[in-house]
């Protein structure tokens, strides 16, 4: 079964259809860059753009890097404009895409569920929080298997700041951080959480999980297993798709 999944970030829209079965990129994703500012519109416009590439007409799944209530509005809006707070994404999306079927998912829960369903994540138990670092930091948290959905743990305050402003991929290339100084970020931020959660496993995500070898060896006295994500930054498509697959059951 194949559905389509679109991941919005702050940086770049990206998305493609998704072979549920495999849990993989059914053709090779299609990527635009997010408009600036990233306004309501003009995030629909490079959506469509997307979807269209393709010529997709069937149900389709979305990311967006804040709160998403009951799969349609928008609670928070870290880093993208501010005017999505509160707008019902869900209707817009659908309006601009001619009808398609549109559910939306928090990024990180994307992610989340695609790596418990296929990748890192997959037949663990106990406590798995994901972690994509990009613009900002996602989070996804598990337990037994099940999503605690729109956690937001990028927002925790570490060292007097949001803990996204020092430690996510974004921050690094800011600062001009070599990958082992970043890792020593990273290292603080993952504590506070081990101390908060006490998770079994770590999962790290974003575009930094395909170069976990530069930092990950450099991350200390952390208990709880790290590893990179699997799926790696398609992670958020497919998770996007897989929920839109739940909806379209549900229905």
């Amino acid at each position: 079964m194949q559905i389509f999944g679109v991941d919005i970030g702050g940086s770049g829209i990206k998305g493609a259809p998704v072979d549920l079965d495999k849990g993989d990129l059914a053709q090779e994703r299609c990527k635009v860059l997010t408009p600036h500012p990233a306004t309501p519109e003009g995030v629909a416009d490079g959506v469509k753009e997307v979807i269209d590439h393709f010529g997709w007409t069937g149900p389709v799944g979305l990311t967006f890097p804040g709160v998403v209530k009951d799969g349609a509005t928008i609670l928070t809006a870290a880093n993208v404009d501010k005017s999505w707070v509160g707008v019902d994404a869900r209707t817009l999306f659908s309006e601009k895409l001619g009808g398609l079927p549109v559910t939306l998912v928090n990024d990180a829960d994307a992610a989340g569920l695609a790596e418990m369903r296929f990748g890192a994540g997959r037949g663990r138990k106990g406590t798995v929080i994901l972690l994509t670092f990009g613009t900002g930091i996602g989070s996804a948290v598990f337990t037994d298997g099940v999503l605690v959905a729109n956690t937001e743990l990028g927002h925790v305050e570490l060292n007097g700041h949001d803990a996204e402003k020092k430690a996510s991929s974004k921050a690094k290339e800011d600062a001009g951080l070599s990958w082992e100084h970043w890792a020593r970020r990273v290292e603080k931020y993952l504590a506070h959480l081990e101390m908060l959660f006490s998770p079994e496993l770590f999962i790290i995500g974003g575009g930094v999980s395909r170069k976990a070898d530069k930092f990950l060896p450099h991350i200390k006295g952390i208990k709880a297993e790290i590893v990179p994500a699997q799926l790696q930054n398609n992670a958020g498509i497919v998770g996007a798709a897989m929920r839109a697959e739940q909806r379209a059951a549900a229905e």
